[in-house]
């Protein structure tokens, strides 16, 4: 084994490593020592391929959940390497009563990560959860987050604020006339009409964004999910206020413009970190992108300041209220098609129009049918009869069809 395989080698967690062992054993018994060992390092390989796919954001999650796990085994005296029901139960209790550092306890949004991450921490390092004791603990989280409902508890910062067009036109008119403004309005803008997480305009590179006689086409290379990595294709707005075409291209003159033509270089980031003073200071990095995304919203008295994420839910919701196929919103947004999340973004803005209590926007217009209910008269019952009898060739209808007709 080289120097370098030796350094990725995927170690398997104990009560892993005793499974493999038994495996390969098995193995031995069936196809021989040396198929067993081929088929050991067929596994190994498989761990490896895992392990690179997983995206670094979710390993920090697995990591951070663990140690959530640990601190209540601590608190509890239970032995952090047993996921059994009545474990997992009371972790999910714990989390919601004390959970956090400070005491206080978590929002059951992330009770829930947390759960899900630990049982991936447990299949992993020690013992075998099953999937009936799982899912007694997250039955057991659904019902406690009611009963916080039901007291009046509303735990975390809540679902972001969804961004529209006249939001983008004030956040548009309150970008400054500077590099750091034209940054901002591009970011915004093109984010907007994508669907941006803010870890996908932080990862762009110059040469991820092409233009197009058309707009843009935006190569999303950061994406958590093979539908998330993607060509984002971003169309020339009718009005030049609110274009993300015409916004990024004049941020990218005016970055070039002024601070030479390397950054006019494929290979260097697409959006640059700007400090006070209009100095460069390199790529941008998550966090970074979610900062200005607030305070430019804030500055334009715009309700997306609570989070970049806004941004996201703003397309979905605005492509839904432009008639625009369930199916090409996932494909621009990078979601996956009949995705629960994106569903759940429109129905949080659709469900006002799409709704089974209201008039459809034809019937409020007057073009539609009414559809209000009424009860049938006799006169309307005696003609739709007449037609479905006018039809039949039943011998025995005749004396019906003289009635229904009038005749005798």
């Amino acid at each position: 084994m080289s120097a370098l395989e030796a350094d990725t080698a995927v170690v398997p967690a104990p009560a892993a490593a005793d499974e493999r062992q038994v495996l390969v054993e098995r193995w031995a018994q069936r196809h021989g020592i040396d198929a067993a060992q081929r088929l050991a390092e067929s596994e190994d390989l498989a761990d490896a391929v895992a392990a690179e796919l997983t995206p670094d954001n979710t390993l920090d999650t697995y990591a951070k959940s663990w140690r959530v796990w640990e601190r209540f085994c601590a608190a509890t005296g239970l032995p952090p390497s047993e996921g059994d029901r009545g474990s997992l139960v009371a972790f999910v209790t714990w989390m919601l009563r004390e959970g956090q550092h400070n005491g206080r306890g978590y929002a059951p949004s992330s009770a829930g990560t947390h759960l899900a991450a630990t049982v991936v921490g447990l299949h992993e390092r020690v013992a075998t959860v099953s999937s009936d004791d799982e899912s007694e603990a997250r039955k057991a989280l659904e019902g406690l987050a009611v009963k916080l409902l039901q007291a009046g508890e509303r735990r975390g910062r809540g679902q972001a604020v969804s961004a529209d067009i006249d939001g983008l036109y004030a956040i548009a008119r309150s970008c400054p006339d500077t590099l750091t403004g034209a940054r901002d309005k591009a970011l915004v803008l093109t984010g907007f009409h994508y669907a941006s997480r803010s870890q996908d305009p932080a990862g762009l590179l110059t040469g991820d964004v092409t233009l197009h006689p058309r707009g843009l086409v935006i190569a999303v290379l950061t994406g958590k999910t093979k539908h998330s990595v993607r060509n984002a294709k971003l169309a020339y707005a009718q009005d030049p206020e609110v274009c993300p075409v015409r916004a990024w291209t004049a941020y990218r003159t005016r970055l070039v413009t002024g601070h030479g033509e390397q950054w006019a270089d494929p290979s260097t980031p697409a959006f640059v970190g700007i400090d006070r003073h209009g100095h460069i200071t390199g790529g941008m990095v998550p966090d970074s992108v979610t900062r200005p995304v607030k305070r430019i919203s804030k500055r334009a008295e715009v309700p997306i300041h609570r989070t970049g994420h806004s941004l996201r839910i703003g397309l979905a919701s605005a492509a839904l209220k432009r008639g625009r196929d369930g199916i090409v919103i996932a494909d621009q947004g990078g979601w996956a098609r009949h995705s629960r999340s994106m569903l759940a973004y429109m129905q949080r803005e659709g469900g006002w129009d799409d709704n089974a209590s209201t008039a459809s926007p034809d019937q409020r217009n007057g073009k539609g049918p009414d559809l209000s209910v009424r009860e049938p008269s006799f006169k309307s019952y005696r003609q739709n009869l007449r037609r479905v009898i006018g039809r039949s060739s039943c011998a025995a209808l005749p004396p019906l069809r003289r009635w229904l007709t009038g005749r005798r």
